[in-house]
């Protein structure tokens, strides 16, 4: 019988598709990289997404976040992006939350079972809190590293942080995770040099600059995320059948 996924359950098989559709997927961070994650799991029939963000859609994210257009400018992005995934597969259960993930705050997000952690959030302190959380609790987690100023999508590539080189971000998430006893955890990185930029923007609070970004290579940065779990969570499907 016909249906919206039956395209990828030519691929992934009924058993794989079944695991999707019971699984329950968090994506923390909704923006250039995040907001293509969450277009790959709604479309590949993930049955539940929570969706974090505390940001509002602005104009100057009109060049690469999905969920960006000029009828959302204002909006929250979690609300925008739930709206989107909605009418992509009306049955998807979806819980967006307008906040920033926090340690201080994290309970608030672990109020439910995940089955997988896409870690698409910028500020350091929390990527470092998240992923600590995410392995104490046994939660499989893939974390996004830099993609701001970079232009060459090819070079990216999903690996254990142990294997990261060429990376600024890297470096320090080695540093830091490894000061808390974590030596292993999977992320999405790009070797790439940064290109050089003009700043056109004031930095926020907390911030140096502005990274400049294209819609390309944090697109494809949330595509490969996205399937990176869809992949995952059917797999361990066929591996239990077995």
């Amino acid at each position: 019988m016909e249906n919206q996924f039956l395209r990828t359950e030519m691929v992934l098989g009924a058993d794989g598709m079944d695991a999707l559709r019971r699984s329950h997927v968090a994506v923390f961070g909704l923006g250039g990289v995040g907001s293509y994650a969450v277009e790959a799991l709604v479309r590949s029939g993930v049955g539940e997404l929570t969706l974090i963000d505390d940001d509002t859609v602005a104009l100057t994210n009109l060049n690469r976040q999905l969920e960006a257009l000029h009828s959302t400018l204002g909006q929250s992005k979690a609300e925008a992006i739930a709206a989107r995934c909605r009418d992509i597969n009306p049955a998807v259960v979806l819980h967006p939350i307008v906040g920033r993930y926090e340690a201080a705050s994290r309970e608030r997000f672990f109020d439910a079972k995940y089955d997988y952690i896409l870690d698409c959030i910028d500020l350091v302190s929390c990527k470092l809190d998240l992923i600590e959380t995410a392995l104490v609790r046994g939660i499989p987690i893939l974390s996004a590293l830099g993609t701001g100023n970079k232009l060459d999508p090819s070079q990216l590539q999903i690996t254990d942080i142990s294997k990261t080189y060429g990376c600024p971000l890297a470096r320090v998430m080695r540093k830091e995770l490894k000061a808390r006893g974590i030596l292993h955890t999977r992320v999405l990185f790009s070797p790439e040099l940064p290109a050089a930029t003009e700043q056109k923007e004031t930095p926020p609070p907390g911030r140096r600059s502005v990274p400049a970004s294209l819609t390309w290579v944090p697109g494809c940065g949330g595509l490969m995320m996205g399937g990176e779990a869809v992949l995952d969570l059917a797999r361990r499907a066929k591996e239990e059948v077995k």
